[in-house]
């Protein structure tokens, strides 16, 4: 589903982000909601280099992106607007209570129990391009792997982690592509072949293109 000037729900984003933060900026979890469930948008862009939080923090109280806006909704937090917008379709979120359940529990599981400790290795650096992340300083990667052998563990061999893909897929594996520029996924192959799957998904291709179209002309 095309970007759409016209649309009725909004979501803020960034127009310019450094190389390395390109792809992984969480308005992207909420585009790909948005194009799973086939819901046009439209996008309001910041420059984080000229933009201060103050002229965020009315649709975001901690001047973030992205915040979201249809009618008289308006909700902030990523993980919070993709599981709105699963509500509305079985596509992203299943009807009976059992999967409806365990795929909200993904949810809070990728948000809270895995990308804490992967935000802690973005925090100490080691993802700096100059930068030497395999010398394993930090305890946080020792962290990491444990909580990766453990989703593995959990995910088994089922392409998805409840059987089919639902909301808890998305925010997890938008959790794992921060780790795309190491390789600490791909040490769990179970894990890299299900990433992969996410990746190739043409809603995540849209949300992405999407994106990275809108850095385009600030970069230039």
């Amino acid at each position: 589903m095309p970007v759409d000037p016209n649309a009725t729900i909004e979501i803020t984003g960034y127009s310019w982000v450094p190389p390395l933060a390109r792809g992984l900026v969480r308005d992207l979890r909420v585009r790909w909601a948005l194009e799973e469930l086939g819901l046009p948008y439209r996008v309001r862009l910041f420059d984080r280099r000229t933009a201060g939080p103050e002229t965020r923090i009315p649709d975001q109280p901690f001047g973030q992106v992205p915040a979201f806006i249809e009618g008289d909704l308006h909700l902030f937090e990523s993980g919070a607007i993709v599981l709105y917008l699963a509500e509305r379709s079985e596509t992203l979120l299943p009807r009976d209570e059992a999967g409806r359940t365990r795929a909200m529990a993904w949810c809070f599981a990728a948000l809270n129990s895995v990308e804490p400790y992967i935000m802690e290795l973005r925090a100490v650096g080691l993802f700096d391009k100059d930068k030497d992340w395999a010398k394993e300083s930090s305890p946080g990667v020792g962290l990491v792997r444990d909580r990766l052998a453990q989703l593995a563990a959990a995910l088994g061999d089922k392409d998805w982690l409840e059987g089919r893909f639902t909301v808890g897929d998305l925010l997890m594996a938008s959790v794992l592509l921060i780790l795309r520029n190491t390789d600490l996924v791909a040490e769990q192959p179970n894990l890299a072949a299900y990433q992969a799957r996410a990746a190739a998904r043409p809603a995540y291709i849209r949300a992405l293109a999407a994106q990275m179209a809108d850095f385009t002309e600030a970069a230039a």
